[in-house]
């Protein structure tokens, strides 16, 4: 019986090759995009899970209060994980790591720039599972001066060698001893490094500082231990036991009296499997990924799946007249309906296994480009057994949610008024059509404003003035490693006639790690006394080398001596300062403040106001800044004039090799590293602006074959209004009309879900567009035009036929 429902099947799609071939290509560009995504998901989804631990493992997460900064961080103070160890015996262990940026690594006469280097306890192989390659885990980053590096940096320095006991040297300065290779570390991970070195005989490591956080702080609790009562526990014993008593000794009264004038610190855990997809906060080890967009794209896979079931369904109910009389013969030749619904489900199922087959080839062919799309490596798990029989379910579950209407609605005909061709398509069936239709353009509309708000928001972040130039700015990696010939090479540089300005500074006006330090209107350091502060180390090119704009006041002078205790602040500093006029007002603190010292704040001069700038994400708002007058060579910033960029680059890589000839020459431009920062929204908006494409298509799909179909049965009413007179105009607009008002419909419902989604989405930035209904009108009107255009194929063609064609049959 089966065999004879597949013969009948297939003979039946052999016949209808049009009608079949818009529901196969239909439902394999579904699946192969619902592949496609729930591929992305679920890596998405992996993020840490290959630690043996991963249900075990917190970072902790700190929220500060203080001086009109209020913020969220993922570090905490270098102490924190020796008190955890110590104090509590749920936990197992703890490992800090702390970041220091990239350094030029050395060996032998080879020198690489690397920026994937973390400095860490050598306890971090009893939390995260580092698979050793060679050296002991346990002895590896015990010592000073250490470090272990993975598979990948071992064939890069030590080709065919056994790099265990070589000496690195990073930035010409510090020699560190390999004592571990291990694995490359999976790609699924919320942070990825090349290089381990060991904190042992770092200073900042041994600090008993508890008002310092830079130190991001992992923990393993013990097998049975409750991650929420621990932290209920844990924290508040930590803030009496270590850091009251350091905030009384920094504010000269209680730690209650600091709380109730509303500063406040607060320590949270975050689970390891949450990070990737629920945590931005400031200090995080590496760009993460957005629960939102995990949910998100979720459901455009689940709406793109259903719409080309949808087109499945509504093609094979409108095509239920033409196979009336044929269900009316089969029921008085004595088959059951049992036996039609069989039918038609094989059927169904028969399609859908097709589509399956060729929407596995389309993802074939499609997956490379969308890793390169989406920064990933996914592969199609053809040697995993559940990977089949998910297929398998998928081909069934498919085959009878789009099957099963039409099955059991067309084995439902009379079979005498069938036979006598009294069968009408309406009712129910064109009810059900109808609120087909209107589902697949509502979701296509949906798609389409979300398509236009999100490339909006991210052109927005892209043009946005940021209050600084962040084009034409060249930045020289290594300068740190120049040390005083940093120097040498800027007034070098600055004799080049395409070079107008040359700045040697610490900071660069992007995101990054950077940390923030009170600064006090008076010797008292009192919360509503002080400004919590950014200090950025620059020199007096910095300024004009950025285009910032100073509003008041001036820049810095190397002509005057003075300006070494001189500050300049930005407008929101000023704003939380409340002076009426901040040029020659005096405030104390310092770089090297710290809370046990009982030296006198150090005293500083506002000279200048520089217009605010942005260099955090625009995720969030701009805080206080201040820069002072101590050129270090962190980074070497060039402001060049010319669009002959080969020939400036040539000639500044002379230059280099001129002053420092040992050192590898590379570079890089601000707006690149801008860039950066946003580069998941733009991964984000171009997949969602491909996939809203597709969806559209699919949709398109189904309306051209109902299109085709309706135009088809009306064949000789449109001759016979033709011969009554009626123009192609008159007959094009009497087929489309149907049409255009359930995709009017679904424009109505649509909107209301948009304005809501939308502004949900655009809640997670500081700074954003607002949603404007231009973008709705917009929408509606691609979305009519789509279906006029569409549905006009076959209208105009019909239009266009001769009537005596049609009425002679």
């Amino acid at each position: 019986m089966l065999r004879n429902y597949i013969k009948l099947s297939w003979r039946n799609l052999t016949k209808n090759r049009s009608h079949a071939l818009i529901n196969l290509l239909g439902l394999a560009i579904g699946i192969a995009c619902c592949l496609l995504i729930m591929l992305w998901v679920t890596d998405e989804l992996s993020f840490d899970k290959w630690n043996k631990k991963a249900d075990r493992i917190y970072r902790v997460a700190s929220e500060i209060k203080f001086g009109g900064t209020h913020k969220h961080y993922a570090v905490t103070p270098p102490t924190l994980a020796v008190a955890l160890r110590n104090d509590f015996p749920e936990i197992e262990t703890a490992v800090r790591f702390r970041q220091y940026g990239g350094s030029m690594v050395k060996r032998n006469n080879q020198s690489f720039n690397e920026s994937d280097i973390i400095y860490c306890d050598s306890t971090i192989f009893d939390v995260f599972s580092l698979e050793m390659i060679n050296g002991n885990p346990r002895e590896s980053l015990t010592a000073p001066n250490t470090v272990v590096i993975n598979s990948s940096m071992a064939q890069k320095y030590f080709p065919n060698e056994n790099p265990i006991g070589a000496i690195l040297k990073f930035d010409n300065k510090n020699d560190y001893t390999v004592t571990g290779v291990i694995k490359d570390m999976p790609e699924n991970s919320h942070f990825n490094f090349d290089f381990f070195v060991s904190l042992t005989d770092m200073e900042e490591a041994q600090d008993g500082l508890w008002l310092g956080n830079n130190f991001q702080t992992y923990y393993v609790l013990r097998e049975g231990v409750d991650a929420a009562a621990f932290e209920a526990k844990a924290f508040p014993f930590l803030l009496d036991k270590y850091i009251g008593p350091q905030v009384s000794q920094m504010f000269g009264a209680p730690f209650e009296e600091v709380e109730k004038s509303g500063s406040f610190i607060k320590y949270h855990y975050q689970a390891l499997t949450d990070i990737h997809l629920t945590s931005d906060l400031v200090g995080e080890l590496r760009p993460n990924g957005n629960i939102q967009y995990v949910w998100t794209f979720s459901l455009v896979a689940l709406f793109i799946l259903l719409i080309a079931c949808v087109n499945f369904m509504n093609l094979s109910t409108a095509r239920s007249s033409v196979r009336a009389k044929e269900i009316g013969l089969r029921k008085v030749l004595g088959s059951l309906r049992g036996n039609l619904v069989q039918q038609f489900l094989v059927e169904s199922i028969l399609m859908a296994g097709m589509a399956f087959v060729i929407g596995l080839l389309f993802t074939f062919i499609a997956l490379p480009y969308f890793n390169d799309l989406a920064n990933k490596q996914l592969s199609l798990p053809f040697g995993n057994i559940i990977f089949w029989i998910t297929l398998i379910v998928g081909v069934l579950l498919i085959g009878l949610l789009a099957g099963s209407y039409p099955a059991f609605y067309l084995s439902s005909f009379q079979p005498i008024k069938t036979l006598k061709g009294n069968f009408l398509d309406k009712g129910g069936n064109l009810n059900l059509r109808n609120s087909l239709v209107v589902f697949q353009f509502l979701i296509a509309v949906l798609l389409i404003i979300g398509t236009l708000v999100i490339n909006q928001q991210i052109h927005f972040i892209q043009n946005k003035k940021m209050g600084f130039e962040r084009n034409q700015v060249l930045i020289l990696d290594n300068a740190e490693t120049l040390g005083d010939r940093a120097f040498t090479l800027k007034k070098e540089l600055l004799s080049h006639s395409k070079i107008s300005q040359v700045s040697v500074s610490g900071y660069l006006p992007v995101p990054s790690n950077r940390s923030e330090s009170p600064l006090c209107k008076t010797q008292e350091m009192r919360e509503d006394n002080c400004v919590s502060i950014q200090m950025w180390d620059v020199d007096e090119a910095y300024i004009p080398t950025f285009g910032m704009e100073i509003i008041a006041g001036r820049n810095f002078s190397p002509d005057m001596p003075t300006d070494s205790n001189a500050v300049v602040i930005n407008e929101t500093a000023a704003k939380l300062y409340g002076f009426e006029n901040p040029i020659g007002q005096k405030i104390f603190g310092g770089q090297n403040f710290t809370p046990q010292s009982d030296e006198p704040l150090e005293t500083q001069t506002i000279i200048g106001v520089v217009k605010d700038f942005h260099f955090e994400s625009l995720r969030q708002n701009i805080s206080a800044l201040s820069m002072w007058l101590n050129p270090r060579s962190g980074n070497l910033s060039l402001k060049i004039n010319t669009e002959e960029i080969p020939t400036l680059l040539a000639d500044i890589e002379k230059t280099w090799k001129k002053v420092a000839p040992e050192l590898p020459f590379s570079y890089r431009f601000l707006d690149e590293s801008f860039d950066q920062v946003y580069r998941t929204e733009t991964r984000i908006s171009n997949l969602f602006s491909i996939f809203s494409g597709l969806s559209i298509f699919i949709a398109c799909l189904g309306l051209f074959g109902l299109a085709a179909f309706t135009t088809e049965r009306r064949f000789k009413e449109i001759a016979i209004r033709k011969v009554l007179g009626a123009s192609a105009v008159n007959l094009v607009g009497l087929l489309s009309k149907d049409f255009l008002k359930l995709v009017i419909f679904s424009l109505i419902i649509s909107i209301p879900i948009a304005w809501y989604l939308m502004n949900q989405w655009l809640s997670d930035f500081a700074y954003r567009i607002d949603f404007q209904w231009s973008k709705v009108l917009l929408a509606g009107v691609i979305a009519i035009l789509i279906a006029f255009i569409t549905v006009s194929l076959h209208t105009v063609k019909a239009a266009r036929v001769n009537p005596s064609e049609n009425l002679k049959e």
